[in-house]
């Protein structure tokens, strides 16, 4: 059955009525909405094709349609009008963003209050990381025959921590461990630490194995706590004015969620900005929500990202302009110029 353009057209209509009202939508407001241009009938044919076609649902209480993920991402990436923020809205993000440089955790937990105000849902922001830290170097310091303090620097930074030994390794031994180190374990992933000490294992002395493993864990410890983002949520009250979660248990499910392991909150894998719309969610707490994330650059290879979580239902076009102009009044303000814009079409069976 193909998708035609009336088709598009009635399930735009069914999309942006629900969003605004949150009640099903039936032939004869699209009806109007549409001039009297197309028939009550005949739009009703169209409704029960698009449900058969999974674009659509009908809640068994009603005869009016409401969009399934499926028809939310159809009507995401081919029929949604981009929105362009207006001066007024500009004006207060940039406003809400006037912050010190060096007090970069509160710029960034005001970045999440001020969203989730904006947009009237839930919203998450994360500190940035660098990606791809690795070790630059390593030195090891004998304190005695059973212990040293194993110093690694990266990037900026420099770790260190006493390490106990279960066999003796004489100053000599320890010499050639550091430029062991220095020579395979710099520059290097996390994963490629793991498997390189795998391959040194024939030909170094089980003292010398055992130290190296002893370092090589500690460094990938430090190298992953170093890679690992802290989230920040605010507004997760917003959740309680919103029809969807009028049933308590649901509505504490996400609240939990949020509060407890925001850590699983989506992470733009490649691009600007991600929309994920529910079941295309991987928590199972995400499942009947919809997630808008962007990220924005700090420099120095650092990335943040700030997000929205709402009901499938959410006003996509206004909360996509909105979380974009926060994304590059955050580039902007960390010094980079580079516009974002909004996410790439995704394909969609029609």
């Amino acid at each position: 059955m193909d998708l035609t353009d009336r088709k598009k057209r009635i399930l735009k209509a069914v999309v942006e009525d629900y969003i605004r009202t949150a009640e099903p939508v039936g032939s004869k407001a699209i009806a109007q909405e549409m001039g009297g241009s197309v028939s009550s009938a005949t739009i009703r044919n169209e409704l029960s094709d698009l449900s058969d076609m999974g674009y659509l649902e009908q809640p068994h209480t009603s005869a009016g349609r409401i969009p399934s993920p499926k028809g939310y991402r159809l009507y995401v990436n081919e029929l949604m009008e981009r929105q362009r923020l207006s001066v007024a809205e500009t004006e207060k993000i940039n406003q809400s963003l006037q912050m010190k440089m060096e007090e970069l955790d509160r710029v960034i937990s005001q970045a999440g209050k001020a969203v989730s105000s904006f947009v009237n849902y839930p919203a998450y922001a994360a500190t940035a990381v660098k990606s791809s830290v690795t070790a630059s170097r390593f030195d090891l310091l004998p304190v005695d025959e059973k212990s040293c303090i194993v110093v690694m620097m990266m990037g900026d930074r420099v770790k260190s921590q006493l390490l106990r030994l279960q066999l003796k390794v004489d100053r000599d031994q320890m010499s050639a461990l550091v430029e062991l180190l220095n020579r395979h374990f710099t520059g290097i992933s996390t994963k490629e630490m793991n498997e390189r000490l795998m391959a040194v294992v024939q030909g170094i002395t089980p003292q010398l194995f055992l130290l190296l493993s002893q370092t090589v864990n500690y460094a990938v410890e430090m190298l992953e706590e170093a890679d690992r983002r802290e989230f920040i949520t605010a507004g997760t009250n917003q959740l309680l004015k919103l029809p969807e979660f009028r049933d308590a248990d649901k509505a504490h499910q996400l609240m939990s969620f949020l509060a407890d392991d925001k850590e699983k909150l989506p992470v733009p894998d490649e691009g600007p900005m991600k929309i994920l719309i529910g079941p295309e969610n991987v928590s199972d707490a995400l499942k009947d929500t919809s997630v808008v994330v962007a990220s924005y650059d700090i420099g120095d290879d650092m990335r943040g990202l700030i997000g929205v979580v709402g009901p499938t239902r959410m006003d996509y076009a206004t909360v996509a302009a909105r979380l974009t102009g926060f994304a590059d009044g955050l580039t902007r303000l960390f010094g980079k110029k580079e516009p974002h814009e909004l996410p790439p079409k995704e394909d969609t069976d029609t």
